[in-house]
């Protein structure tokens, strides 16, 4: 990819005008200071709040060509194979895209480095990166006072039933618990983290964990579903709802809420605390606050 970007009217070294179909680049621009480089976003966006006054431009698996390229973006930032064909529809139709397709936290690390180096913020990406690191290792630190670490099972989706992607799986043993899939993680496609319903009954997890892209959770389907009953997460009412808005975007908001979500939740399951400095500010659960 050429390193020189121009647009019709500003000639200059770094892209200008950039159309984000995915939240974690959004919210990675907003971070950086550069959100005024944005002229196009997914209509999913939602953080920080302030970027759903951009055009909305695309859904997740499918895209306004039309209307993108109306916004004459000199950049087109794009997300994993689920927008392949978004990325080269633009691609024929002569647009520059960059399809990201960051899995785990160090190619989440990788993204907001190379997505900072692109528009000119080298230095604040690289403190960007730190500020997220640093949050994470206290977040850990808490963890590692817990009396003991459940067992986890963390729902991506519901029919198939969907384990967690490696980035979630990992934060949820840096917030104090053990997923019962390890197995799985390393699987970048949802389809290789299919499980059968009697698998999670046999590893028995202690806490369940659903986030359904796009769709409300609903705990009472998850408690009715055949032998689940015999769950020590079902037994002892520990399911719980985090939104994918939150867990699901693979940049800063896993990192930052999502995690503490994580940690929140897994902590009332153990009787710990929480230090309020760590204590999420999204969640509706009040014994989760």
């Amino acid at each position: 990819m050429s390193t020189s970007f121009q647009s019709s009217s500003h000639p200059t070294d770094f892209p200008r005008r950039i159309v984000c179909l995915t939240d974690e680049t959004t919210e990675t621009l907003y971070l950086l200071g550069e959100q005024d480089r944005i002229v196009g976003v997914s209509g999913y966006a939602k953080r920080p709040p302030e970027a759903r006054k951009k055009p909305r431009v695309s859904a997740f698996r499918n895209a306004n060509i039309e209307a993108i390229l109306d916004l004459k973006p000199d950049l087109i930032l794009t997300f994993s194979d689920v927008q392949a064909e978004i990325t080269r529809n633009l691609v024929l139709r002569g647009a520059t895209v960059l399809n990201f397709n960051q899995r785990s936290i160090a190619e989440i690390f990788d993204m907001i480095s190379l997505l900072a180096r692109l528009v000119g913020k080298p230095t604040e990406g690289r403190t960007l990166v730190e500020e997220l690191q640093n949050g994470l290792r206290e977040i850990e630190a808490s963890a590692r006072k817990f009396p003991r670490r459940p067992r986890v099972y963390f729902e991506e989706w519901k029919d198939p039933l969907i384990s967690g992607i490696r980035w979630v799986e990992e934060l949820v043993s840096i917030a104090g618990g053990d997923p019962i899939f390890p197995e799985l993680r390393e699987c970048g496609k949802a389809q290789d983290r299919v499980v059968d319903p009697s698998s999670v009954v046999a590893r028995d997890p202690e806490v369940i964990l659903a986030s359904w892209c796009g769709m409300k959770v609903s705990i009472d389907a998850i408690r009715a579903r055949p032998g689940w009953e015999n769950t020590s997460a079902v037994r002892n009412g520990h399911i719980y709802e985090i939104p994918s808005t939150c867990i699901l975007q693979p940049g800063p908001a896993s990192l930052t809420e999502g995690v503490r979500q994580l940690h929140a939740v897994l902590a009332h399951v153990v009787d710990a605390n929480v230090a309020p400095g760590l204590k999420p500010t999204e969640f509706t659960d009040p014994c989760l606050l």
